[in-house]
């Protein structure tokens, strides 16, 4: 089925809404997880995040595994090893820095990603004025631990792979029978790591089961599948550059839910991501106009 120039254009003029949302409900999910490591530790948190995520989703779609194919397989498990690394990477990440610088350096996978897939001069600008604004977030003038920045850098380079494989899995299944299976696939490897070494804790404290489960849903369905139906609306360059708004996201979260400061150098950062943000939005509709008059000319 043909989709028309104006289709398309609309598609994407609500995909920076979708992330915006999506960025919101991730950050506060993490904000959440965060404040529950006090009774049980990162990777506790995140073998729930995709456990519950995954039971959650099965039994809203309710699968039917007979009518996957190899190649749709191959993508949901590298998909599902990806969700594993990032969310250990992650977690263990958060809890060693503020959320926001967290996420700013796993913001440096998908910002590298749209800056190797750019193919004109103006789209490698905008990533880089994002980047910019990541690196000053990031930079040097605080002491961070270096533990947890190399944790955010496996994390990164996590999400870069996620962003990848999940455009991927949304173009090779058209309901969220994928998502399901990746979660799923994901929850298989990490939950029993998490009940070998937090199981313990986690029956001390029986009422972090309710905190897993809202993660899970604030942290892995919602920004999950609003990934997915981004990823089918404009490409992985243009969505690489619209995540440049998780750090400011990311440090409003940590400021209001876990009291953590925003500085001057902070607020300079956000303005850039959310500059190079506004202007990729601006331009992305003007963009796809143009490869649906191309796809409508060869057709």
């Amino acid at each position: 089925m043909v989709q028309t120039a104006p289709l398309l254009r609309q598609r994407a003029a609500t995909a920076p809404t979708l992330v915006l949302v999506q960025i919101a409900s991730l950050q506060a999910g993490s904000a959440v997880a965060k404040g529950a490591y006090a009774a049980v530790g990162p990777s506790a948190l995140a073998g729930m995040r995709l456990f519950f995520a995954a039971v959650i989703l099965w039994l809203l779609v309710r699968p039917s595994l007979r009518r996957v194919t190899a190649a749709q397989w191959r993508a949901v498990m590298s998909l599902g090893v990806v969700f594993a690394a990032m969310n250990v990477a992650y977690f263990q990440a958060i809890s060693r820095l503020p959320i926001g610088v967290a996420a700013t350096v796993e913001l440096l996978g998908p910002l590298a990603l749209s800056i190797a897939l750019s193919r004109r001069l103006e789209h490698l600008a905008v990533a880089l004025l994002a980047l910019t604004g990541v690196l000053l977030l990031a930079g040097p003038g605080a002491s961070l631990s270096a533990a947890g920045l190399m944790l955010g850098l496996a994390a990164a380079v996590c999400r870069a792979a996620y962003v990848v494989l999940s455009g991927r899995v949304g173009r090779l299944f058209s309901d969220w029978t994928g998502l399901t299976l990746a979660l799923a696939c994901g929850a298989c490897l990490l939950t029993p790591v998490a009940a070998v070494t937090d199981g313990a804790a986690v029956a001390a404290h029986p009422a972090v089961l309710l905190t897993g489960g809202l993660v899970a849903v604030l942290s892995s369905l919602i920004p999950y599948a609003l990934d997915m139906t981004v990823l089918r609306r404009i490409d992985v360059r243009a969505f690489g550059v619209l995540l440049a708004l998780s750090p400011a996201v990311a440090a409003a979260a940590g400021f209001l839910l876990l009291g953590e400061q925003l500085t001057a150098r902070q607020l300079i950062a956000v303005a850039l991501v959310v500059l190079a943000s506004a202007w990729s939005v601006r331009r992305a509709g003007g963009a796809v106009a143009a490869g649906s008059g191309a796809s409508k000319r060869a057709a």
